[in-house]
């Protein structure tokens, strides 16, 4: 089958195929949405990008070090309000709320990158093996990983978390143990995904035909099913990068996460917060909370408009809808 043909099959996604012909794919999301869904988009998007800003510029524009209690010789005043001093308020040992908010974003968009860069080297080549291979590879990985899908994933994270971290007591341990026990969360749901979609696409034309002409399991995997059954992959990501920040607060939350001293977490921050609330110290809290909800929601959003602009069965039925009142006020 020739190149064209390839590219021409039906059972290749347009955007698949359109992807590098002209513009910027970025942009081109964009251009694919309209109304309160491009308002939307725009709207998580702009909560990742500054989520993003606070995280990468943390140590620059945050005004004190993530565990400082001090400054010039001089305690600062624990639990004190916002103020000059401190635009959010101290915390219950004395720490800058803002600083620890900014660090924390650093904290979660490191946990996050490495759990889903490991996440996704782990889940994708076992998903397109087990669907492509079958027979009882298919069967011993299925099992595994639906075992693993079973479990309450934060009761699989702490379970993990307390494996890995043992008795390493550094900042690299602590905060490595929580991105591998959210990895271990991710790898069931990649793996589902690629290799169900392998399934569908590993017997049709153009792949018969690269195993007609010769090519390799490696060469056929990679050139002509995998960029084909990943077309969802950007919309789990975005959404796992949500589910990642809550999973990781709930750990700190629950005392498994990381040490206050070695990074500072979101999770912990709400749960030593608990003690100020019937004092009516609302600000140890609330910013640690609005943060994550924040975050969360950006991430939510992104990925509900990407799910809207990339499955195309999505796209025909707002078609459709779209259509339906031109059509009923022509036959009128």
């Amino acid at each position: 089958m020739t190149a064209p043909e390839v590219m021409a099959d039906p059972a290749v996604p347009p955007l698949a195929v359109r992807g590098g012909r002209r513009g910027i794919p970025g942009l081109r999301l964009f251009g694919m949405t309209h109304g309160f869904q491009r308002a939307t988009l725009i709207f998580g998007v702009v909560l990742i990008v500054i989520f993003l800003l606070a995280a990468l510029l943390a140590p620059w524009i945050a005004p004190y070090g993530l565990a400082q209690n001090a400054a010039d010789g001089v305690d600062f005043v624990r639990q004190q309000p916002p103020s000059g001093q401190h635009w959010l308020g101290t915390s219950v040992r004395g720490e800058d709320v803002l600083s620890r908010v900014l660090y924390g974003a650093r904290t979660a968009l490191y946990v996050i990158a490495v759990s889903l860069v490991l996440s996704l080297f782990a889940g994708v080549p076992l998903g397109l093996i087990s669907g492509y291979v079958g027979r009882w590879v298919d069967r011993v990985l299925v099992l595994f990983m639906d075992a693993m899908f079973a479990f309450p994933t934060l009761l699989l994270a702490i379970v993990v978390s307390i494996m890995v971290a043992g008795g390493n007591s550094s900042k690299l341990g602590g905060v490595l143990s929580a991105a591998v026990a959210i990895t271990v969360i991710f790898v069931p749901q990649y793996f589902r995904v690629v290799r169900n979609a392998t399934v569908a696409v590993k017997n049709e034309p153009y792949v018969d035909a690269a195993r007609v002409s010769g090519a390799s399991t490696l060469r056929i995997l990679y050139r002509h099913i995998f960029a084909n059954v990943t077309q969802s992959l950007p919309v789990i990501i975005t959404l796992n990068g949500a589910e990642a920040i809550l999973t990781l607060a709930g750990l700190g939350f629950l005392g498994f996460g990381i040490e206050p001293t070695q990074a500072a977490e979101w999770g912990f921050d709400l749960n030593k917060a608990l003690q100020d609330v019937p004092n009516g110290i609302w600000w140890t809290g609330v910013f640690p909370g609005a943060a994550i909800v924040l975050v969360v929601l950006g991430m939510t959003l992104v990925g509900e408009s990407l799910n809207e602009v990339l499955n195309p069965l999505l796209r025909t039925r707002r078609g459709v809808d779209a259509a339906a009142p031109e059509q009923e006020a022509a036959d009128a």
